[in-house]
């Protein structure tokens, strides 16, 4: 029942939800959040349900809010959603100081982090392409493929070339 996130059409509405100088370094908070990035929202939710990381409570509690602000704010339909865009910057670093042996202090770095979410529809749901056109299909017209194919031809020509004068100073 996994469904996959599409690209997001840049006229459809986007929600945002923003979670700032949360008490949890940057490092760990992006290991969850790179786990719910393009997934739909129920696949999220229950992604961070079952991951066993502390960062994922305040994580989720983001994805709540940016999927109420999309129902609330915009009328958009919670089925429909999925994780668009997700990331995590660093906050201001608490210092604390820790005595130690001899007479020393220790600097204790206690990271924040703040964490934003959007949610968005995917482009499929916004609007279905038009009939008789695919992906592939429009790949396809732009020839990229076939400078690869000649690239590859002329490689394997100048290997042959070079082989052929090699045992031509070698017949000599």
């Amino acid at each position: 029942m996994a469904r996959s996130a599409s690209r997001i059409s840049p006229d459809a509405p986007e929600a945002l939800a923003r979670s700032r100088y949360t008490r949890i370094s940057a490092t760990k908070v992006r290991q969850v959040v790179d786990l719910i990035r393009g997934r739909h929202v129920d696949d999220a939710r229950r992604v961070l349900r079952f991951t066993q990381k502390a960062a994922c409570e305040p994580v989720a509690k983001v994805l709540e809010s940016a999927i109420a602000n999309a129902e609330h704010n915009y009328g958009l339909a919670v089925d429909e959603l999925v994780v668009a865009r997700a990331w995590v910057d660093e906050g201001p670093t608490l210092r604390r100081f820790r005595p130690r042996a001899l007479g020393r202090a220790t600097r204790i770095r206690k990271r924040t982090s703040h964490v934003s979410i959007v949610v968005a529809r995917p482009e499929e749901l916004v609007a279905a392409p038009p009939a008789g056109r695919s992906a592939a299909g429009a790949r396809t017209a732009t020839g990229s493929k076939t400078t690869a194919k000649t690239t590859t031809t002329r490689r394997g020509a100048a290997s042959e070339s070079e082989t052929s004068e090699d045992t031509d100073k070698g017949e000599s």
